[in-house]
């Protein structure tokens, strides 16, 4: 397995917003993994490596959020993923990690998820942001949880390294008011309504 050189968890709880008491709060973790990208300056046809290890770090960081926002896996709301590779990487690399088998063991891990889980990647330095989009795990077409969570760790990504990030939640935007699809009216079966 590539070697991880650091794993790491932001959690934040918005209690306030706009002056007024968001009840129940609402959290947000993001787990990361800095891990070594196997593939750092030099082309490689074949990605297997690291497809298999987004499987992996998918149930590892679905894991460490799970816990970070003390619930269970059934609980969450939402659902995002991203990754930033470094210099010496391609944007292939992070679309290896993301998409062919990392939703599965999350999905798992949350006992449900047939929407889409949203993504992003893109190549930065050490330090370098990103914003993690975020949908509801059921349904994607509930507007109060289209939103976004920032990830970043001062030393990461070095120029051979990809960060990797997973967020889940515990809700959507505090005070949601734009009309649309409601948590209550979810039918869950396409993940889409």
């Amino acid at each position: 397995m590539t070697a991880i050189r650091k794993w790491a968890v932001l959690v934040e709880e918005t209690v306030v917003e706009a002056g007024r008491p968001v009840s129940p709060s609402i959290r947000r973790a993001v787990a990361m993994a800095v891990l070594r990208n196997p593939f750092a300056a030099r082309f490689e046809e074949d990605l297997t490596v690291l497809v298999e290890l987004g499987a992996t770090l998918g149930a590892e960081l679905a894991a460490r959020a799970i816990a970070a926002l003390a619930i269970s896996g059934e609980e969450v709301h939402s659902f995002g993923k991203a990754a930033i590779v470094g210099e010496d990487g391609e944007l292939e690399h992070a679309a290896a990690l993301l998409h062919p088998k990392m939703g599965a063991p999350v999905r798992t891990a949350l006992g449900k998820g047939p929407a889409l889980i949203p993504s992003a990647k893109k190549r930065g330095g050490m330090g370098a942001a990103i914003d993690v989009p975020l949908g509801h795990k059921d349904a994607a077409f509930v507007r109060s949880h289209f939103d976004a969570i920032e990830a970043r760790l001062p030393d990461a990504p070095r120029r051979d390294e990809i960060l990797l990030c997973l967020a889940l939640t515990t809700g959507g935007r505090p005070l949601p008011r734009i009309g649309g699809l409601t948590v209550e009216g979810i039918v869950g079966e396409d993940g889409l309504r």
